[in-house]
């Protein structure tokens, strides 16, 4: 059990309703390991380049209370470790303080509070992110076709630095409403700083493929240092 801002936070902590959408990019893979400086982690590589991910959440019901939540993240593994492949969330931004208060102490997630507006475009979904009244990153997703979930159930290890250690998180997702498409991602960076990581990646480029998850159910254990 965890204490936050004066609130009980028991674990596993429960997401019981949220949708999501999120796209997947090739990345330069020599950027990717600036970001993994000092972190015992290394990119996970294919053909040459490194993958990241550009997601956004909309929750609805847990534990935390509802938010918006919008995440940058690269696949990663311990060297050495195939066995070991998880995410490393670089930015993590959310619209509301108990959740960003909750993030940073129980599992070291860089949360940091933005304005995160989430709206339906089409048979997509469309997320902007600003700080300080400034875009850093705009995300478009078009929609995709009726696709089985084959996650159901699936931990995904979530690697954070916590008291400057190397931690990690299990994170079990179990979608359903699932839509998918190859390509089918429209992304802006703005000129605020906290998106120069991203610009360093490659990124706005075509993404490898995208997701939308109409109801997502997720828990998240509590953080166990490496």
């Amino acid at each position: 059990m965890h204490s936050v801002l004066g609130e009980k936070v028991t674990m596993p902590v429960e997401i019981r309703d949220a949708d999501a959408a999120s796209a997947m990019f090739l990345a330069d893979a020599g950027a990717a390991r600036k970001i993994l400086s000092g972190m015992a982690l290394e990119p996970v590589v294919v053909a040459g380049r490194a993958i990241c991910s550009l997601a956004f959440v909309r929750y609805i019901d847990g534990d935390l209370g509802p938010y918006h939540e919008f995440a940058f993240a690269l696949l990663v593994r311990r060297p050495g470790d195939r066995s070991s492949t998880g995410v490393y969330i670089p930015w993590l931004p959310v619209n509301q303080s108990f959740t960003c208060a909750a993030g940073r102490e129980i599992w070291g997630f860089p949360k940091e509070i933005a304005d995160i507006r989430i709206t339906r475009c089409g048979p997509g979904k469309r997320c902007e992110v600003r700080l300080d009244g400034r875009l850093v990153v705009a995300v478009q997703t078009h929609g995709g076709i009726p696709t089985p979930s084959r996650f159901g159930g699936a931990s995904i290890a979530a690697y954070t630095r916590l008291d400057g250690k190397l931690h990690s998180t299990a994170w079990v997702m179990n979608p359903s409403d699932v839509r998918m498409r190859l390509g089918g991602a429209s992304v802006e960076l703005g000129d605020h700083p906290a998106a120069e990581q991203m610009r360093s990646l490659g990124l706005p480029r075509r993404s490898l493929f995208t997701s939308q998850i109409g109801a997502l159910r997720m828990t998240f254990e509590d953080a166990r240092e490496i």
